[in-house]
């Protein structure tokens, strides 16, 4: 069992980012609910508390019982967790004037301090906060200050605990790695959380779970569920059975492309190649969600039927990765999704759950696929949304239709590889619009489709940025589809960013 460090979520929408960057440490950590601390877990080393979108002052915040977790372990409390600490333990917090957020510079006051060895003065931290700590207890000593805040950061006299009212997490806070290290080192973790170990630790205890039990995996053509594949055809071989189900609204080429590269993986795979059924129930619907759903429900259709003419199957594996866990718990008192990626199907087809890259954020999932020797050009892909096409088609969705955006994607999806662009976007796509335009073809007049381009630069898709890609690439992409792709007259660039727009326009 690897040693890990607990973190406690309070809501903060940047919790799962304290989570990845003590991972990049090679530390393994979980995050729990503010309320769940493990007590009897022999392998916590230390506990982070996280901020929230609450006042330590509201009636319904947030608490700990940090008489649990205070003197026993190594404590760093973060923004309302340091704010929490101070005032469970008699302190004083209160609304700031204009409270602080953004960039802040800190004044180190105690150099000497294990959490600030090597941080130096004048650091840029980042701040985000309305309340502020006014007055410390007893023995809480001040260790850093900004301008406007007095107790930009404590420590606990006699016992290994701190607080700091920004965010190391966050990029815009230099050092804040070094910070976080730094309590790690307190902490005395051996920092023993690569992808090589986690791969023996998973395939070893895939082996021993499953024994010679069968199992089946509903591939994506994604990362997640490839890199699922490869760790279960690892540990069991031949008793995992893939199914990949081609919907017709893949890329051009997609389905035919995945199978080839899952067959010199050596993977067992079953191809269903379901476009008729699927352009038949789509047929004259307009609405996004009636498409998502019928998307949705004929997958799980086929790939039940497809599962049942298989013999004794227990497993249902899933590329199920840690963000979607930590939305599935409900900490704040409202589910944010159901994490469950193929439905109910678990349920439906009462079959065990197999989730072996649950405990993965996004990026470790790549690290972990090429550890397994996998090609960069698999698990560098850009994400595809499951109901694929269908949801980058605005209105009904015909064979036709379906052709034209294929078409017009593979040009721009290839024209952005050929351009060295492709790995600076997170996701790109062609949008096919409900609209048609006059143009002039061959001195001609032509009244045709119009293809929007997106791109967009994120970390976590959460949030994101229009790529500024070169007006020389979109001029080219945008000639080639014009003159190539058959019924589009007219391309667009989308210079949306989310919020308030999405990634994909449905």
């Amino acid at each position: 069992m690897h040693e890990k460090i607990i973190i406690l979520d309070f809501g903060s929408q940047t919790t799962q980012l304290i989570g990845r960057r003590v991972r990049e440490l090679s530390t393994y950590c979980e995050i729990v609910p503010y309320n769940k601390f493990p007590r009897d877990d022999e392998t916590v080393k230390g506990v982070i508390l996280s901020g929230s979108p609450f006042s330590v002052n509201d009636p319904n915040a947030f608490t700990a019982e940090m008489e649990a977790i205070r003197g026993k372990y190594p404590v760093l409390g973060i923004c309302y967790g340091a704010q929490w600490m101070a005032k469970s333990a008699g302190g004083a917090v209160e609304k700031g004037d204009n409270g602080e957020y953004g960039r802040a510079r800190l004044n180190v006051k105690a150099s000497d301090d294990p959490l600030l060895a090597g941080i130096g003065q004048n650091n840029q931290v980042w701040m985000s906060h309305g309340d502020t700590i006014v007055d410390v207890p007893e023995g809480f000593n001040v260790i850093a200050s900004t301008e406007d805040v007095e107790y930009a950061a404590y420590r606990v006299e006699g016992e290994p605990t701190w607080g700091v009212q920004f965010h190391p997490e966050v990029f815009h806070t230099e050092n804040g790695i070094r910070i976080l290290d730094n309590f790690l080192a307190i902490c005395g973790v051996k920092k023993d959380w690569t992808p090589a170990s986690f791969i023996e630790a998973t395939v070893k205890e895939l082996k021993e779970t499953l024994g010679d039990d069968k199992v089946i995996l509903a591939l994506s053509g994604g990362v997640d569920s490839s890199v699922t594949a490869v760790l279960l055809n690892r540990a069991i071989g031949k008793n995992l059975t893939c199914i990949f189900v081609d919907h017709g609204l893949l890329r051009k080429n997609e389905f035919e492309n995945v199978l080839e590269n899952y067959e010199h993986l050596g993977l067992n795979v079953i191809g269903v190649n379901a476009k008729e059924r699927f352009y038949k129930e789509l047929s004259g619907v307009t609405d996004p969600e009636e498409k998502r759903k019928i998307i949705g429900k004929g997958f799980i259709d086929v790939f039940e039927s497809e599962a049942k003419k298989l013999t004794d199957i227990k497993w249902l594996a899933q590329g199920t990765i840690y963000p979607d866990i930590i939305e599935s718990l409900s900490i704040t008192g409202v589910t944010i999704k159901s994490h469950h990626n193929v439905g109910g199907l678990p349920e439906k087809m009462h079959l065990k759950l197999c989730e072996p890259l649950k405990l993965l954020f996004k990026d470790e999932v790549r690290k972990i696929g090429l550890e397994l020797g996998m090609e960069p050009h698999l698990i560098h892909r850009h994400p595809f949304p499951g109901p694929g096409l269908g949801i980058r088609i605005l209105g009904d969705i015909t064979p036709e239709k379906v052709r034209i955006v294929q078409e017009a994607d593979d040009i721009y999806i290839s024209s952005l590889r050929a351009a060295g662009l492709y790995d600076q976007v997170w996701q790109a796509g062609a949008i096919l619009l409900p609209v048609r335009s006059v143009g002039v073809m061959g001195d001609e007049r032509t009244y045709e489709n119009t293809i929007a381009l997106r791109a967009v630069t994120s970390t976590d898709a959460m949030t994101a940025d229009w790529s500024r890609l070169p007006y020389e690439f979109l001029a080219k992409v945008s000639n080639e589809i014009i003159n190539k792709v058959k019924g589009v007259n007219r391309v667009v660039y989308d210079i949306s960013s989310k919020p308030p727009a999405t990634i994909e326009w449905e």
